[in-house]
């Protein structure tokens, strides 16, 4: 989970550094915590519009 965490905060910090420390005042950006679930009976493409059908942030 550390890697799969690491990689897009990294990315994130280097692409949009001011966006990112306007609301993130430390070195992480991610707890160390996660989440697991299953979408069993659900195939890729679907699980894909529903993702793409959430609301997105200003």
């Amino acid at each position: 989970m550390t890697s799969l965490k690491t990689r897009p905060s990294r990315y994130l910090r280097k692409e949009f550094p001011d966006r990112v420390n306007k609301f993130y005042h430390k070195d992480v950006l991610w707890n160390g915590s996660y989440f697991i679930a299953s979408c069993g009976g659900v195939t890729v493409e679907m699980l894909k519009k529903y993702v793409e059908s959430q609301n997105k942030p200003d």
